[in-house]
């Protein structure tokens, strides 16, 4: 199956996708935003620094940020793109479309499944692919993630306030950690987890080193031994389980995990990822152009700590670069032809 091409093709349906979409479809732009279902903050039970929607569910605020696109003619296909490629002078994509009933189709009709991959062709793309977040290996953090296992004191720390909270130390950033939720509770704990790991080895445990006079002045304790595992009942932290036989009761707990972004498109055009100390993003200037041409990045691909409202917004600046771009190329055009 093949769609006629369209002036921008944006890759990912979250925040900044759908801040790309409304802000081209507005600028009258064809566009099709290509979703493949799977959110980053799906697991949250709602966001928050979002101005007038304040801890809203990440379902509704998609939702409603569709319908919104919609009004302005943005055209949505549920599907993954497992390649991309460049095409006289645009880009090509072939798209994997879900098992029948389990997407829409580009005109909004039910996904057939079909086993051909559908090609979708445009002039620009958007990369708003997200990350992953790479999780500490610590037996209850995947089942918590989201509810009562955090990394981020401004978009979770309220709903913990003046709890019993324990950062899961592994490397430097436990310390600004501590800071930040020590504003929110003076019932913070450090939980020294293993800094690295070796076959046959039990890794060496985490220690405070420069940070212990920031801890000592905080007043927050480190635990007696490692980390083993979190107790859970369900999605809720119930207490850390430590090394030497011990158990620490606790309402969350806070983690750093990597944050990897998915590079895996862009890097089938040329582009190269950039390694940062969180973990790996695609660079861009500050409007979302990647050194790709004809290709822009927002949203968390691009800034691995942009909260919602800073992906979304970033997405309506590389929208508004990208239209300015086909803007250009097209006056250049008329130029031309005369």
């Amino acid at each position: 199956m093949n769609i006629a091409p369209y002036d921008v093709a944006i890759i990912g349906g979250g925040p900044a996708g759908l801040g790309a979409a409304i802000a081209l479809g507005r600028s009258r732009r064809t566009v099709l935003v290509i979703d493949a279902g799977h959110p980053r903050n799906a697991p949250a039970d709602g966001a928050h620094n979002v101005l007038g929607l304040e801890g809203i569910t990440p379902g509704e605020l998609l939702a409603r940020g569709r319908a919104e696109a919609s009004t302005y003619g943005v055209t949505f296909l549920g599907g993954a793109v497992r390649t991309a490629a460049h095409d006289d002078g645009g880009f090509r994509l072939t798209v994997q479309l879900p098992d029948r009933g389990a997407g829409t189709g580009v005109d909004g009709s039910p996904a057939t499944g079909d086993s051909q991959p559908t090609t979708v062709r445009a002039r620009r793309l958007i990369l708003a692919t997200g990350l992953v977040d790479v999780l500490p290996d610590v037996q209850g953090v995947q089942e918590g993630w989201g509810h009562s296992v955090l990394h981020c004191p401004y978009c979770h720390g309220w709903e913990v306030r003046d709890q019993r909270i324990g950062i899961l130390a592994g490397d430097a950033r436990a310390a600004h950690q501590a800071l930040l939720f020590h504003q929110l509770s003076d019932r913070v704990t450090i939980l020294p987890g293993w800094t690295s790991q070796s076959e046959g080895t039990a890794g060496v445990a985490w220690e405070a080193g420069d940070d212990d006079a920031l801890l000592k002045a905080l007043g927050v304790p480190v635990a007696s031994a490692p980390v083993t595992a979190l107790s859970l009942d369900g999605t809720q932290v119930r207490a850390a389980l430590l090394a030497d036989g011990s158990r620490l009761e606790l309402d969350a707990v806070v983690v750093a995990p990597s944050f990897v972004a998915r590079t895996e498109l862009y890097e089938q055009l040329g582009g190269d990822p950039e390694e940062q100390p969180m973990g790996r993003a695609i660079p861009a200037d500050p409007m979302g152009r990647t050194p790709v041409p004809g290709v822009w990045v927002a949203g968390n691909a691009q800034n691995p700590m942009a909260m919602v409202s800073a992906s979304s917004a970033s997405g309506v600046q590389a929208g508004a670069a990208v239209n300015a771009d086909l803007a250009l190329e097209d006056a250049e055009r008329r130029i031309h032809t005369r």
